[in-house]
């Protein structure tokens, strides 16, 4: 259910946008009975379990402090995009995403307050391994629904453990703490979902798999890509 911060951005072009075409072929989800076994496992777990605990959450956490605990996990995760900048050859992007690392670690209190970003360094969409493969040639091969992580591709799921290693997260010595933190962190950014969701009345299935194929390929890309609604999804960066 980390996955969930792929929809944080784009649920709602999703949403307002919404057709009864899928955008993926039989090719792409040829798991599909599996798939929607897991994705009917999952969603029961974030109905029953995660979004109780994300209103809790919203509900007693002031929302500066909650921008805040967001903000510290962001900061974290510059690690792991410079480490797949540099093994994809964007060495300005690197340089940026360790100048954004270095300042809010220091100015910004851990990484509590974005000051890089009023210093013209803005938070970059930002890199995993699998964006990594799919550079250097790997084929995405096809979509896979995991228990618990959620929507991934063949290829993302395979680059899973790599992006575990790179995150900093991993190394936090105390057992107790560590999984703390991760909890935290997924509680996080379940919270940053509850205002973009409504009644979709479609196949919800679906529409998720769809948002995931099209985002990954959007952020391959580097953004460089339509929507096939013909707007591009630069246009949706705030949600």
């Amino acid at each position: 259910m980390t996955s969930l911060n792929f929809i944080s951005r784009h649920l709602m072009l999703a949403v307002l946008l919404f057709s009864p075409f899928s955008l993926a072929s039989d090719a792409q989800d040829p798991w599909e009975e599996f798939n929607r076994a897991m994705f009917a496992f999952n969603d029961a777990a974030d109905t029953y379990v995660l979004k109780p605990v994300a209103k809790g959450y919203v509900k007693v956490t002031p929302g500066p402090l909650r921008q805040g605990v967001n903000n510290v996990f962001n900061n974290i995760l510059e690690v792991r995009n410079v480490f797949n900048d540099l093994l994809q050859a964007k060495f300005t992007q690197a340089g940026k995403d360790s100048g954004r690392f270095l300042i809010n670690t220091t100015l910004g209190v851990a990484g509590i307050f974005d000051v890089a970003n009023h210093m013209g360094l803005p938070r970059s969409d930002g890199e995993d391994f699998g964006q990594t493969l799919a550079k250097w040639g790997v084929a995405d091969g096809p979509y896979l629904v995991l228990p618990v992580f959620g929507p991934r591709t063949l290829r993302d799921a395979a680059a899973t453990p790599v992006d575990w290693v790179t995150d900093p997260k991993t190394y936090i010595g105390h057992t107790q703490t560590s999984y703390e933190i991760k909890v935290f962190d997924l509680m996080d950014t379940r919270s940053r979902l509850l205002n973009l969701e409504q009644d979709i009345g479609a196949d919800k299935y679906v529409l998720f798999r769809d948002i995931y194929l099209q985002r990954r390929e959007y952020l391959i890309n580097d953004g460089k890509v339509e929507d096939d609604f013909g707007s591009d999804l630069d246009d949706f960066d705030d949600f």
